[in-house]
């Protein structure tokens, strides 16, 4: 079912050769913003879904990183999570918001200059590609980076984001672990078809290197296609320069999975 798109507004692009729009979706009777990157051309692309991390105010679709990704030949788009800039209803964290990346998946779907879709996430949007993946077994690939696998394990380590997390998903694990586990993808993990690359700096104290060996685990004990591309000496943030050679890595990495 192709998304119902509701407007497409012009947006300041920092590259150009490539075209922003901020566009607001219709998802379950919310009306959700989102990023949209589209080389100007008339050329086929694959899409690339960009699944943010963070909450609210912290981890903001940024426009320069969108068009990083757009410049290595894809259509991005780049959902907002409901209840942001804009956008109606609240994010959950992984919860009913979910939603708002599935759409945005068929979005890119149904867009007529684009062929194959993958899905990209950072931070906690990795539990959101996932999920996604899950969802959607026809994505050409899914690549979490730094990226949340378990999110129990994210209330143990982060202790600064308990109370965010007890608020938002109802509870502590031990008082609802059934709220945890559906926004936990390994449960579900069996159902996943798409090539899976995992990325992860072992200095991360924001999402530990944990979440990506279970993840990897889980992906190898049920004979599911992954890479993992570890680094010693990175935490959560790569510095610039590694960070733009990781970007052209995976992007290729992407397209190899599509040919």
């Amino acid at each position: 079912m192709n998304p119902i798109i509701i407007s497409k507004q012009k947006f300041p692009s920092p590259n150009p050769e490539i075209e922003l729009s901020i566009i607001t979706y219709l998802v379950e009777g919310l009306k959700v913003k989102g990023l949209l990157a589209e080389p100007r051309n008339a050329d086929i692309y694959d899409g690339f879904l960009y699944l943010r991390g963070g909450i609210k105010n912290v981890g903001k679709v940024r426009p320069a990183r969108i068009v990083q990704f757009a410049s290595e030949g894809f259509i991005v788009f780049a959902p907002f999570y409901r209840g942001n800039q804009g956008g109606e209803g609240n994010e959950d964290f992984a919860g009913e918001d979910r939603e708002d990346a599935f759409s945005g998946f068929e979005l890119l779907r149904s867009h007529q200059r684009v062929k194959n879709v993958h899905i990209f996430g950072f931070s906690r949007g990795g539990v959101m590609a996932l999920l996604t993946g899950i969802t959607f077994p026809d994505a050409a690939s899914v690549v979490t980076w730094g990226g949340v696998s378990d999110m129990s394990l994210t209330y143990v380590e982060r202790k600064d984001l308990r109370r965010m997390m007890k608020r938002v998903i109802g509870g502590t694990p031990a008082k609802v672990p059934e709220q945890y586990q559906y926004r936990t993808p390994l449960y579900d993990i069996e159902k996943l078809r798409p090539p899976v690359l995992i990325i992860h700096g072992r200095r991360d104290i924001n999402v530990s290197v944990e979440h990506a060996y279970r993840l990897e685990k889980r992906l190898k004990d049920l004979n599911k296609k992954v890479e993992c591309w570890y680094f010693d000496q990175y935490t959560h943030y790569f510095p610039p320069a590694i960070n733009r050679q990781i970007v052209a890595d995976l992007t290729l990495w992407m397209k190899k999975q599509a040919d």
